[in-house]
C-alpha cells in the first residue's frame, strides 16, 4: 500500500470514531492508560495541527509551543475536522514528501514521518474505539500494511516513552492483534 492511501484510510478510521464520540464520553478511559478520549483526540489533533508547518519545513522552534495544551476547546469535533483537513491536505501538496521534516527525535524523511503519522492514527483509531465502546475493526489492507512496516522496528522504539512494551499474542493472532499488541495494548 502506497503512503498517502495509507494515510487517507488511517485518517478516515480515526475520523469516523471522533465523529461516534457521544458527549458523556470524552472522559472515559482508554487503553492509552494515561488518556480519557479527549486527551486521545487532542494528542492527535496537536499532531496534525503541527503537520502543514513541519511539511513545509518549519523547525520546531519556529512552531513553539503553540499547539501545546487543549487545542480542541469547545467544540472537540470541529477543532479535529479543521486539523485533519489541513494536515490531508499538507501531506498530499505536491512534494510534500520529498523532503526532510523536523521531529522531536530529530530530523526525518518526510516520507517516513507521514508513516509515523499513518501508524499513530491507526493505533489510536483502535484505542479511542475502545474507549467509546465502538467497532474497533479497522481496515485490514491498512492494518496488514502499517503492521508488516513496524514490526521489524519496534525494537527500536521501546524504552524510548512513547509506547509500552509488546503484549504476547498467539501465532493465530489476526493483523489486527498483531498490530496492537505490537505497541503494548492488550486485543
Amino acid at each position: 500500500m502506497e503512503l498517502l492511501e495509507a494515510f487517507d484510510r488511517a485518517l478516515a478510521e480515526f475520523d469516523g470514531r471522533v465523529h461516534q464520540v457521544e458527549n458523556r464520553r470524552w472522559e472515559a478511559g482508554t487503553p492509552c492508560t494515561d488518556w480519557t478520549v479527549r486527551d486521545l483526540v487532542n494528542h492527535l489533533t496537536a499532531e496534525h495541527l503541527w503537520a502543514p508547518s513541519l511539511l513545509s519545513g518549519a523547525a520546531l522552534d519556529e512552531v513553539g509551543d503553540r499547539f501545546e495544551g487543549d487545542v480542541l476547546g469547545d467544540d472537540p469535533v470541529r477543532s479535529w475536522e479543521r486539523a485533519a483537513a489541513e494536515s490531508r491536505l499538507a501531506f498530499h501538496r505536491p512534494g510534500a514528501l520529498d523532503g526532510q521534516v523536523n521531529t522531536s527525535g530529530g530530523v526525518i524523511p518526510a516520507e517516513e514521518y507521514g508513516w509515523q503519522m499513518t501508524m499513530d492514527l491507526t493505533v489510536h483509531a483502535w484505542d479511542l474505539a475502545r474507549g467509546i465502546g465502538a467497532d474497533d475493526v479497522m481496515d485490514k489492507d491498512l492494518v496488514q500494511g502499517v503492521y508488516d512496516r513496524f514490526a521489524p522496528q519496534a525494537s527500536h522504539w521501546q524504552g524510548l516513552g512513547i509506547f509500552e512494551a509488546p503484549v504476547e499474542v498467539p501465532e493465530s493472532a489476526d493483523a489486527q492483534d498483531r498490530l496492537v499488541a505490537l505497541f503494548g495494548r492488550r486485543p
